[in-house]
């Protein structure tokens, strides 16, 4: 088949395409279509074509989906590069997935060049008019004819970018059959109408953001675009479009809740991923009818895997449902899988499911034995380790990394279970990856970029528990000589309290990336004095800020003369966070530090009043744990563009059951005390769309709460009166 649009726009030539949120205007399918086809055009006269791949570091505009249907519309894959990282993270992600042409737009322009400086023949392109000599503009061209090439299921439609364990972003190939598959099994689980309207408000790099782009396309129905998120303005808009979908991470329900109370009545479905969503929240949707759709899902698998209906969320708290049509989830114990309420590492497959990960130009070729295979093969199974080719039809190859896939599918790195009853419960991480507000994070990029900081002799970065975020990035930074000359200061011993050397609660072996030796030689610290940041912490949070993402930068810091370590010599994870649960703290309570980016909040709106779940206003309480960096609803913004990760990152536990260190455990090498501040951190998250049907004749269906699909009239809501039961 061609692009997905020029078949919809030849059924529903005047539905509704498109509502931008901000103005209310709007784009029949027609006028869609027309914008994609100049623009398809002019990418065609700038020499892009069949094969390509085409970066876009835009924000989330019209002329962005414009982009997303004018790759296909050319035969190129899309490559979402997100705005909200630094020049140096975009220039890693241009090299590893060799882009043809990089497109940007009057705000990410001098990002967009800065990430290109050092890369040879990539040029970049603007959609607004160019301020540097070396961008063209895309409307310097007439648009050129072009022949729209036929797409196969097997051809790459997009390229997105996840964390992996090792702590370097996977560039992860999803091709036109995994997402077309994917948006069918939604369909069937979540039901589409005629009429549905799905917000979009996370970024379009994520999955939970671009997902709806596509689907609305192949449903016939209507995408309601916002210009990023906040949460009372994100409500309104849902009320004011009678928008019937939205895919959410629980940091920004949570928010939009506390802003506005309730939510229209208009919703049909709240798609919450990302991160756990947490009882007291289920529990106060179900109490304003707000019909709440719990999913795990991740990048690798276009979006959902598992979903959950409002009354299977009423019936068991902490499930993610079952799996949807097609795909199939296993749990495994040491490759074998395992019985119900049994736990095990989660293993998915199916046609959602990408082929592999992108290898590296020049990578090691012994990482993915096997060469030659299809991928056909490769979606079917195959070895553990082996490549395959993407693309026919003259789209360009590339060799596949599956060393992530096994005899059962692709092995998600997330600890759950199946009950009696065959819905799945996700536990936590296999390793020690940090999902903040949905978004993943990585300790180990994280230190390696602290490490940089002149004043800075070594780092350890973990994830604390929080009831907000579900974990916060934290660091406990080693600056050696420098501590110990602070900590001697006798006006500083006065005034602080001594660390107690017991401090070392953790968890069982490796749970949390802790060591497995650690339960038998725990570390701790020896008693010391808290003193002030021993270097300038302001200058230090600039750096981050200048090198990583915000949701990576750490929200909690202590300093010390050296990292806890077990006796193998290791850093001792386990210690590690009770050293920062005990005597970290949050840099948003000292007006100096303006440049972690919390500045103060400017409620436009009175405080909502305490629910009688005890949740507050956040603009009521500008500085409290549950805002991200910036306040106000226009900060809020920043905070939903992290949050859009989240939907298709994998849904993860908290991850830090406690063992409390029991008198006599072994003490090797310790820090010779820890004194405090913070960072900071924004949230993050992912999801799917779902719609579909339409006026001219189009099959609607709608999900019941086995997730079957049925027949649905037009106007009939499908999962709509399971809202009411729960």
């Amino acid at each position: 088949m061609r692009d997905w649009l020029s078949h919809r726009v030849v059924s529903s030539p005047d539905g509704t395409a498109l509502v931008r949120a901000e103005d209310g205007e709007a784009w029949s399918y027609t006028d869609l279509d027309r914008l994609v086809a100049e623009t398809a055009g002019r990418l065609v006269a700038h020499g892009l074509g069949e094969g390509d791949r085409v970066g876009v570091l835009t924000p989330p505009y019209v002329g962005t989906v414009g982009l997303v249907h004018a790759t296909m519309r050319i035969g190129a894959t899309f490559v979402p590069l997100g705005e909200e990282l630094t020049a140096r993270e975009i220039a890693a992600r241009i090299d590893r997935t060799d882009l043809d042409a990089v497109v940007c737009a009057e705000p990410t322009e001098s990002t967009a060049t800065a990430a290109v400086s050092e890369i040879e023949g990539v040029p970049v392109y603007s959609v607004d008019d160019p301020a540097d000599a070396d961008v063209t503009g895309i409307h310097d061209v007439d648009p050129a004819s072009l022949d729209p090439p036929e797409w196969s299921f097997e051809d790459p439609l997009c390229v997105l970018f996840t964390s992996g364990t090792t702590g370097e972003p996977k560039p992860v190939p999803l091709t036109a059959g995994n997402v077309y598959s994917s948006a069918v099994a939604s369909a069937f689980r979540l039901g589409v109408e005629a009429d549905d309207r799905w917000l979009v408000s996370l970024s379009l790099h994520h999955m939970g953001g671009l997902a709806p782009v596509y689907r609305s396309v192949l449903y016939g129905t209507t995408l309601v675009l916002r210009e990023g998120f906040d949460a009372g303005g994100t409500a309104d808009d849902i009320d004011a479009y009678d928008v019937t979908g939205v895919s959410l991470v629980p940091t920004m329900l949570r928010r939009m809740l506390n802003r506005r109370g309730t939510l229209s009545d208009s919703l049909r479905v709240v798609l919450l991923g990302g991160a756990p969503a947490p009882a007291e929240l289920l529990e106060r949707c179900r109490d304003y009818s707000i019909p709440v759709y719990p999913t795990y899902g991740m990048t690798e698998a276009a979006s959902q895997i598992t979903t959950a209906t409002p009354r299977q969320t009423r019936d068991r708290i902490g499930t993610v449902g079952k799996p949807l049509f097609g795909t199939d989830v296993t749990v495994v114990d040491g490759g074998d899988p395992v019985d119900p309420g049994e736990t095990g590492e989660i293993v998915v497959s199916g046609p959602t499911i990408t082929p592999g990960y992108l290898v590296e130009d020049g990578g090691d070729p012994d990482a993915v034995d096997g060469a030659g295979a299809s991928t056909a093969d490769a979606v079917e199974g195959g070895d553990a380790s082996s490549t395959g080719s993407v693309g026919v039809n003259g789209i360009e190859t590339a060799d596949l990394d599956r060393s992530d896939f096994g005899p059962y599918g692709l092995r998600t790195g997330d600890v759950g279970r199946f009950d009696e009853d065959g819905y799945l419960h996700v536990l936590n991480r296999v390793d020690d990856r940090i999902i903040s507000g949905g978004e993943n994070v990585e300790p180990g990029e994280v230190a390696d970029v602290l490490r940089e900081y002149d004043d800075v002799d070594d780092v350890a970065v973990v994830g604390l528990d929080d009831e907000v975020w579900g974990e916060r990035v934290a660091a406990l930074v080693a600056v050696g000589d420098q501590f110990r000359s602070a900590a001697a200061d006798p006006a500083v011993d006065d005034a602080v309290p001594e660390i107690d050397p017991s401090v070392t609660d953790g968890e069982a072996d490796g749970a949390d990336g802790g060591d497995a030796e650690s339960e038998a030689a725990m570390s701790a610290t020896g008693a010391g004095s808290v003193g002030p940041a021993p270097i300038d912490e302001a200058a230090f949070v600039e750096f981050a800020r200048e090198r990583l993402a915000r949701f990576k930068i750490p929200k909690t810091i202590a300093y010390t003369a050296e990292l806890p370590r077990t006796v193998s010599g290791t850093v001792d994870r386990e210690a590690t966070r009770a050293l920062l649960r005990e005597h970290g703290a949050d840099p948003r309570g000292n007006p100096d530090l303006e440049t972690a980016g919390f500045e103060p909040a400017d409620p436009a709106e009175p405080p909502a009043e305490s629910d009688a779940a005890g949740n507050e206003s956040d603009a009521a309480e500008p500085d409290s744990d549950d805002r991200p960096a910036g306040g106000g609803e226009a900060d809020d913004a920043a905070g939903g563009a992290n949050d859009a990760g989240a939907l298709e990152g994998g849904t993860v536990g908290d991850g830090e059951p406690s063992s409390d260190a029991t008198e006599g455990d072994e003490v090797a090498a310790g820090s010779e005390g820890v004194t405090r501040r913070d960072a900071e951190v924004g949230g993050d998250e992912d999801g799917d769309v779902e719609t579909s049907g339409d006026e001219d004749g189009d099959v609607e269906t709608s999900g019941d709460e086995d997730g079957d699909a049925r027949a649905g009239a037009d106007g009939e809501r499908s999962d709509a009166d399971a809202v009411d039961d729960a």
